[in-house]
């Protein structure tokens, strides 16, 4: 969509729903991260789970933000200093807790301060461009499910206590991405925007 400023200027006022993340892409790692979806799946909770090719770690999400800023929030990931890196993805539980889930995750050990390091440099450049805060604040996860309701719910938080140390694999960050989340009836696409490689 194209609107007229005051002055006459055309300008991109087209919005996107968007985010910075950490893409999973270790088959390994994706293939643990499903047998771990099958399990959950197996307790006939009411369940969305996250398909296996959008699993990824958001590191902060935008919202909707115009077109235009799309290469201003790369400058902003151009600008994070850090080096590549190991996490230790570890661990399943929920938000808000394991007792109330409503969102299923796996969880991030080894390599979260780094992480949130990067959130924090991010946050600072995104504030310069009018977005909002990240109210919620940022512990590094992997969503994998999204509770619809409380349909078993006691045999999910059995299985979620049973999984709360289990071991899923390492891997090493090397680039974080702007992404499109593109809504369907299906469910979201996602459509990397810009890469930017760390170091």
């Amino acid at each position: 969509m194209v609107t007229l400023s005051y002055d006459g200027v055309l300008v991109l006022s087209e919005r996107i729903r968007s985010f910075i993340s950490v893409d999973i892409e270790d088959p390994l790692i994706l293939d643990r991260i499903e047998r771990i979806k099958e399990t959950i799946i197996a307790t006939n909770a009411d369940l969305k789970p996250v398909e296996k090719e959008n699993i990824h770690l958001t590191l902060r999400f935008l919202g909707e933000i115009p077109v235009a800023l799309i290469d201003e929030v790369y400058r902003v990931m151009l600008s994070v200093k850090m080096e590549p890196f190991e996490i230790e993805i570890k661990g399943v539980g929920a938000f808000p807790r394991i007792t109330s889930p409503r969102v299923v995750w796996v969880g991030v050990t080894k390599g979260s301060d780094k992480l949130k390091e990067i959130h924090r440099q991010l946050e600072a450049g995104l504030r310069k461009l009018g977005i909002k805060p990240d109210s919620k604040g940022f512990e590094p996860h992997i969503t994998i499910a999204r509770v619809r309701s409380a349909r078993n719910k006691q045999r999910l938080v059995k299985v979620l206590y049973e999984l709360e140390d289990v071991e899923i694999g390492k891997i090493v960050v090397t680039n974080i991405r702007l992404k499109q989340s593109i809504l369907t009836f299906k469910g979201p696409i996602y459509k990397t925007l810009r890469e930017v490689k760390l170091g």
